[in-house]
């Protein structure tokens, strides 16, 4: 049954956007927050699967596995902490932090973000396309996960979205995925607030779902 999604008391919803890969994100700001923070609940077929709260520079503040309760948050010190306002003002950005979760676990996070110079329409809503290069280590220095590929950003929403990528995992299996946004839904508009996701999902069925907030991490913490 289709339903919709209601923010924590004290948010407000501000876009629904439907993504291939069989997801819908529903992007809120919450006003006990810093300024320029947001977050971003995703849903599947099965219900809400990840949440995450990035600021005003998209850094990962926490993210968090609805289904296995699993939370990364962001360390404080950092040799170079990602930077919205460096990428749109140079054109790249690069970044090397640290994460930690309520496990213990540490990961590292290495790479770069660089806009291509080409801009897209995408349901009327204006995004510029980057490239990005990530690798994630194991506190023992173990590369865990590479990930490259495309994304988007809007300035004027402060936020990346998904794209098509490539990843490999510390076992070898790699993994191609697409997750371009496909409609963007403002209050007000069809399917605002929907929580059914309406793109791919029989090819995400065949694929299966995730591999737990190592993946949802990797894949969504910055969208």
């Amino acid at each position: 049954m289709a339903a919709n999604f209601t923010p924590p008391e004290g948010c407000r919803l501000e876009i629904t956007v439907q993504n291939r890969g069989c997801t819908v994100a529903q992007h809120y700001r919450c006003s006990g927050d810093a300024p320029g923070d947001q977050w971003v609940t995703y849903f599947t077929r099965e219900g809400a699967t990840y949440q995450s709260r990035i600021d005003r520079e998209t850094r990962w503040m926490e993210s968090t596995d609805l289904r296995s309760g699993l939370v990364d948050v962001l360390e404080e010190q950092a040799a170079d902490h990602a930077s919205f306002s460096t990428l749109t003002r140079t054109g790249r950005d690069d970044f090397d932090f640290w994460t930690r979760s309520n496990s213990g676990e540490r990961l590292r996070h290495v790479g770069h973000d660089a806009l291509t110079g080409e801009t897209v329409q995408i349901d009327g809503v204006t995004l510029e396309v980057t490239r990005f290069d990530l690798t994630t280590y194991s506190e023992s220095g173990e590369v865990l996960i590479t990930r490259k590929g495309q994304q988007f950003i809007s300035r004027a929403q402060g936020r990346f979205y998904g794209g098509v990528e490539t990843s490999e995992d510390w076992t070898g299996a790699r993994q191609e995925t697409n997750d371009n946004p496909v409609s963007f839904s403002f209050p007000g508009q069809p399917g605002f607030g929907s929580t059914t996701p309406e793109y791919d999902c029989d090819l995400q069925m065949v694929r299966g779902q995730g591999a737990g907030i190592l993946g949802q991490l990797m894949k969504e913490a910055r969208t």
